[in-house]
């Protein structure tokens, strides 16, 4: 079947992303739309130049015989303040509060174009780095996760808080709750993770940080790595904070019930991209 160039480019388009981080070599597409190297390469560069006009991606060109081009996805400056500005205002609704001076966050991590943009701004910041595996904590945290995972390329591995008959043999940590103070428990399947993977921890909310350093910890039981911390919303009045090391959207600041008003800022993402 002979493509024309316009049917060539959008088929082109849609298959980098749809396969971020992947090498893509130029003969798959020479051979797949029967064209000359010389034609899919200019054809490329149109598709590089649009990425980066519209601030959709990169398009990494990698030489030699056994290179090709590389689709990682960047989010620029201005898009991630617009997006994290609307995260703002909408984490700052009165009609958020739930007694006890708790947020409500279903309506944000079930919408699926909040999830995707938040995805691509947490994958963005992390697109460059060697990542293997994001992890999370079940369960609010898993939309996140698999839109970062999405954008990276890379698989889900879900912790859980007890074992799962369906899931084999696991492997169980105690930690300590940084904000209760309690002791708690995380599981993992044993065969969820390889040994020596490179992890990015993504969270839904962070207060002190007990969650994701049991999950650092539960890291180390598989030889794994830590390559990264992300999360959606961080609480910043925290007396002790147990991870200094993360990136953050959304900075939870006060939460006043008696006036319903809840504070909120941006968190560290641009800070800690610089």
């Amino acid at each position: 079947m002979k493509f024309r160039r316009s049917e060539r480019l959008i088929d082109m388009t849609t298959y980098l992303l749809e396969h971020p981080r992947q090498l893509v070599p130029l003969t798959y597409f020479a051979e797949k739309y029967g064209s000359a190297k010389s034609s899919i390469s200019e054809d490329l560069g149109i598709i590089k130049e649009t990425f980066e006009q519209r601030g959709i991606g990169v398009l990494q060109t990698v030489p030699g015989a056994a290179g090709g081009v590389k689709f990682h996805v960047h989010v620029s400056e201005e898009k991630a303040r617009k997006v994290i500005d609307e995260l703002c205002t909408v984490m700052a609704s009165p009609n958020r509060l739930l007694p006890g001076g708790y947020l409500y966050m279903n309506d944000i991590l079930g919408n699926p174009a909040i999830v995707q943009e938040v995805g691509r701004l947490l994958a963005s910041a992390f697109a460059e780095k060697d990542i293997e595996v994001v992890m999370t904590v079940a369960t609010k945290g898993i939309p996140i996760a698999y839109a970062v995972a999405s954008n990276l390329n890379v698989p889900v591995v879900i912790v859980r808080r007890d074992s799962k008959v369906t899931e084999g043999s696991t492997v169980s940590i105690n930690y300590v709750s940084g904000s209760s103070k309690r002791i708690q428990t995380m599981v993992l399947s044993k065969r969820s993770l390889a040994e020596g993977s490179k992890v990015l921890i993504v969270d839904d909310f962070m207060k002190a940080g007990g969650t994701v350093n049991g999950m650092i910890n539960l890291l180390e039981e598989f030889n794994a790595e830590l390559a990264g911390i992300a999360v959606l919303v961080e609480s910043e009045n925290i007396e002790e904070r147990l991870v200094d090391e993360y990136l953050s959207l959304v900075r939870l600041s006060d939460v006043d019930v008696k006036e319903r008003n809840i504070t909120v800022s941006e968190g560290n993402y641009f800070a800690r991209r610089e």
